[in-house]
């Protein structure tokens, strides 16, 4: 009994976008990063142009770790009296407030050090989405601990970003929200070219249209040292009204569930 309440305690949850488990953009990224976040098997990503497995799985270590998503509402403790069935009501209420729209297509694209999949064109949707992952989900969330404070403190955020910290527990929100689904973790300068060039050829299949988002992913990390898992899916089944996006909808495509 004690163990469990550990566990309870220690658990880390977060809400994201992910392709739907059909879409082959899902099975290429999973094998791109070398594990199922959902079974939690590795995979192995295939032949890289030239590259051995170990450089591959080196420079896949952290995203592997989160598992392959977009983030909307970032990683945090459940607050005080909160369970994980109180979580995964909230978000079900949350899903079927908000619509399915498509947005613009992916892209891969480096941000600092890293490399990511980044939409080609702002989305008023997905901000949209993110802001109100953030804002309905919030009561849920345990305050930030001081050492998990402090850390991000020091990563020399702005006023702004500082102040979010302070009152959501993550920086990047609403006017500082950049969506993005991350596929590298820190590479050198040549690493970081090399790998851009191969991640554009690899992914370029998957992205050619616009993105289907037609449900948000509840992920679960049961202890600090152990990789995060998805473990629900919640469909956006409000209903479509005046969409940010409106110009990218395609209602017999999202409504057909067909893959990406």
């Amino acid at each position: 009994m004690l163990a469990a309440v550990k566990t309870l305690s220690t658990a880390r949850y977060a809400v994201y976008f992910a392709p739907v488990y059909e879409a082959a953009f899902w099975s290429a990224a999973q094998r791109w990063l070398g594990r199922d976040c959902i079974t939690g098997e590795p995979l192995s990503p295939g032949s890289v142009d030239g590259l051995d497995q170990g450089a591959v799985a080196k420079a896949t270590e952290s995203p592997r770790h989160y598992g392959f998503h977009g983030t909307l509402k970032a990683p945090f403790r459940l607050a005080e009296g909160c369970s994980l069935d109180d979580l995964r009501a909230a978000t079900a209420q949350l899903a079927a407030s908000q619509t399915a729209f498509l947005a613009p297509p992916l892209e891969v694209t480096a941000l600092g050090p890293f490399l990511a999949m980044t939409l080609s064109a702002p989305s008023p949707a997905m901000s949209g989405l993110a802001d109100a992952c953030v804002r309905d989900l919030e009561e849920l969330r345990a305050p930030l601990g001081e050492a998990e404070l402090k850390r991000r403190l020091s990563a020399g955020l702005s006023e702004r970003q500082e102040a979010h910290l302070r009152r959501w527990g993550y920086p990047y929100v609403f006017e500082e929200f950049r969506f993005h689904m991350t596929l590298t973790g820190r590479l050198d300068e040549e690493m970081r070219h090399r790998l851009k060039t191969v991640l554009a050829e690899r992914f370029r299949p998957h992205v050619q249209s616009p993105l289907p988002v037609r449900e948000i992913a509840l992920y679960e990390q049961p202890l600090p040292e152990e990789p995060f898992l998805l473990v629900d899916r919640f469909v956006l089944s409000g209903q479509a009204s005046a969409h940010p996006d409106a110009g990218l909808q395609d209602p017999e495509t999202l409504s057909s569930g067909s893959p990406a």
